[in-house]
């Protein structure tokens, strides 16, 4: 009975994401806000709780996650990693200065403390990695010039979780210098050993992944993957790291034959993480927290924007990048949530809690909005402005040529 019920519940799963899938195809737009509310629907305090299937779905939902970043991974070299990485270093700390501070300043603001000020920076600042992915795929963006630079900034932004989410657990546990310390270098290590692996012997690993037979091919690509991201995790480094890092080692047909066989794995899994999400939100505990996390969801959208125009144009990108770039970045996630939860395990602040995840429903529900409509917006905003401008401009040289 109890198979029976969990083959109902995940197969009811399955069948409404396919069918929201469709409904978003028809609208021509990302179906991620339509499998959030399914999963508030769903969830805790839902319309109709799932209980049966739940702890499959969050396996599912940290799936989702590694394979989102293998397959980013898989559409760049080594080589353009540590290209990127160099140039767009500045755009990283832009990139934090941006959008750490607002939730920084919203802690103290609130009278919560300098620990929780430091955690609410985190919640505000990193981007959602899985959230990006699903989007820039859906939309069609992977080959466009200024894709790198957002994984650039994707990617210094999961490496310098290597170093936060140590501190930020010290700092929660109270936990002495020296502890704090070793905590910090296992971590670091274990990020910089992954990326030099990944850079120096990309060319091993391809071969020796590699296979005419594709069920081979998939088995050695989908273990290693979740091989090393379990691995980085367990050191304290993102394991959707670890699965970038893999998909930047794989190259050539390698690669393409795993894109290929791993492409709809990874849409099960993601549409499953996203329906997670939504699954362990309380739709109740809400309101109380909505106008603050409004007010923080539309100062941080703005940042995260500015962080990504600025990021493109210093790449000499063109204003129809540079505005794709910005919109791109504003979804929040996995990470946000991951920092809340570390804060409300320790009981720093009762509502900091209900308060990341409305800024984080909100975020991740406007992100591919943002991503979809921040370039045609901008373009009619121009267009309706620089003919004002030029008007002006000829009313005010028109004394001068009628005195000629």
């Amino acid at each position: 009975m109890h198979s029976a019920i969990f083959l109902i519940e995940f197969g009811a799963i399955i069948l409404g994401l396919g069918l929201l899938g469709r409904v978003a195809g028809r609208l021509r737009f990302s179906p991620i806000p339509l499998y959030l509310l399914a999963g508030l629907a769903f969830g805790e305090g839902g319309l109709l709780p799932l209980g049966t299937s739940e702890e499959f779905v969050a396996i599912g939902a940290e799936i989702g996650v590694i394979l989102l970043l293998l397959m980013l991974g898989l559409e760049y070299t080594a080589g353009e990693l540590v290209s990127n990485l160099k140039t767009q270093y500045p755009a990283g700390l832009v990139d934090c200065a941006l959008n750490a501070t607002p939730g920084a300043a919203a802690a103290l603001l609130m009278g919560w403390g300098p620990v929780a000020a430091v955690v609410l920076a985190g919640v505000t600042w990193i981007s959602s990695s899985g959230v990006i992915a699903k989007v820039l795929g859906d939309l069609g963006r992977l080959g466009n010039r200024e894709t790198p630079v957002l994984l650039s900034i994707l990617v210094l932004e999961d490496l310098a979780m290597a170093v936060y989410l140590p501190v930020v657990t010290a700092l929660l546990a109270g936990v002495g210098l020296a502890a704090g310390s070793v905590t910090l270098a296992v971590a670091l290590g274990a990020a910089g050993l992954v990326l030099f692996v990944a850079v120096r012997y990309g060319r091993l690993i391809s071969r020796f992944v590699s296979s005419d037979d594709p069920e081979k091919l998939l088995l050695v690509v989908l273990g290693l993957t979740l091989l090393v991201a379990g691995l980085a995790q367990q050191l304290q480094v993102s394991a959707a790291v670890g699965a970038f890092l893999v998909g930047i080692a794989l190259s050539g047909e390698a690669a393409e034959g795993a894109h290929t066989l791993l492409s709809p794995l990874r849409d099960l899994f993601a549409a499953v993480f996203f329906v997670f999400f939504g699954l362990h939100t309380d739709p109740s505990g809400l309101p109380p927290v909505l106008l603050p996390a409004l007010a923080l969801a539309a100062v941080t959208a703005a940042t995260k924007i500015a962080t990504g125009y600025w990021a493109a144009r210093r790449a000499g990108i063109g204003a129809t990048g540079r505005w794709r770039a910005g919109g791109a970045l504003v979804a929040r996630g996995e990470f946000s949530i991951v920092i809340a939860g570390l804060a409300v395990s320790a009981g720093i602040e009762p509502s900091l809690g209900p308060l990341a995840t409305a800024y984080v429903l909100i975020l991740v529900v406007l992100g591919p909005l943002t991503a979809r409509y921040t370039e045609p917006v901008a373009a009619f905003v121009t267009a309706r402005v620089r003919p004002s401008s030029r008007t002006a401009d000829a009313v005010d040289e028109a004394p001068a040529v009628v005195g000629e």
